[in-house]
Order: structure tokens, then C-alpha cells, then sequence
């Protein structure tokens, strides 16, 4: 793992980039307390990609509809969830 500056990072950040895409882990501090990891995403690592959000506007149609399920108890929850 590495761990560089914002500053050293602007300067060259096609590099880390590269290094990232890799498999090198790296760190960018900022100042003494903060701190962000830089990782690769693709296009499945986007939560709200088309297919979620078809997803979601067939759930919101599902409860205009009423079709839904309230839960209030843990064992309700672990009923719906099959555990």
C-alpha cells in the first residue's frame, strides 16, 4: 500500500492511476486527518445503472398498487427473509 499527498497525487495522477488499475493500493491524504482510498469502479459497481433503476420503478408501481409487506417485529423480518 502506498500512501501519498492531494499534492503528489495532482502532479501525477495518470501514474497512480495506472498503478491503481494494476492492483496497487493507494492512499491520498489531504491534510492530517482525511484520507481516500483510490479504486477502479466498472460499470457494475454503479448502484444506479439502467437495470436499477428499472428495478426501483417496478417497486415504486408494486406499492402504488399496494402489493406490499409491512414488517414490525424481528421475527417478522426474519420470516420475510427466510432466516
Amino acid at each position: 500500500m502506498l500512501v501519498i499527498s492531494s499534492k503528489e497525487f495532482r502532479d501525477h495522477q495518470r501514474e497512480y492511476f495506472d498503478r491503481v488499475d494494476n492492483g496497487e493500493h493507494i492512499i491520498v491524504q489531504r491534510g492530517k486527518d482525511k484520507s481516500y482510498a483510490l479504486t477502479p469502479i466498472s460499470a457494475d459497481d454503479i448502484y444506479f445503472n439502467a437495470e436499477m433503476v428499472a428495478k426501483l420503478k417496478r417497486s415504486i408501481l408494486e406499492v402504488q398498487k399496494g402489493n406490499i409487506t409491512q414488517v414490525s417485529t424481528a421475527k417478522e423480518i426474519s420470516d420475510l427473509l427466510g432466516l
